[in-house]
């Protein structure tokens, strides 16, 4: 599958060191650990994985680490920090326009869903791919 890994011993060697956990937290877009190693990252690493958002999904032994490993990639989280506005990825280059529309569709109807008022909480909603411009859906 070529994934990059580190033993508990290479964790040790990080020894909550802040700017090589922070360097680590840049380099993935998540992490994956075992049971017996997910109790052990908070003290070997310090909350710097936590503070970035990347603290390890856990892997039970009974599961299949390729299919952990395409549902993490599928994951899509939300963060609103106290800014009005938010930025989600919906999808990439590879998908069809069919998929990209159903993840806009249920992306869209579950953060509406968050909001105390649902769409009248919601001002406007702009579609846009990374370099293009942005295109008002709502």
């Amino acid at each position: 599958m070529g994934l990059d890994w580190m033993d508990v011993e290479a964790l040790k060697k990080l020894n909550k060191n802040k700017k090589l956990v922070k360097k680590l937290a840049k380099k993935y877009h998540a992490f994956l650990a075992s049971e017996a190693v997910i109790k052990q990252i908070p003290r070997l690493l310090g909350p710097g994985l936590n503070k970035a958002g990347k603290f390890p999904t856990l892997v039970t032994h009974q599961e299949s680490l390729e299919s952990k490993v395409n549902e993490t990639k599928a994951m899509l989280k939300f963060q609103l920090k106290k800014v009005l506005c938010m930025g989600v990825a919906v999808g990439n280059v590879s998908m069809e326009e069919k998929q990209i529309f159903q993840n806009v569709e249920l992306s869209v109807n579950f953060l509406v869903s968050l909001l105390k008022k649902n769409w009248q909480n919601v001002r406007c909603l702009y579609l846009k791919s990374t370099m293009g411009k942005s295109y008002r859906v709502f």
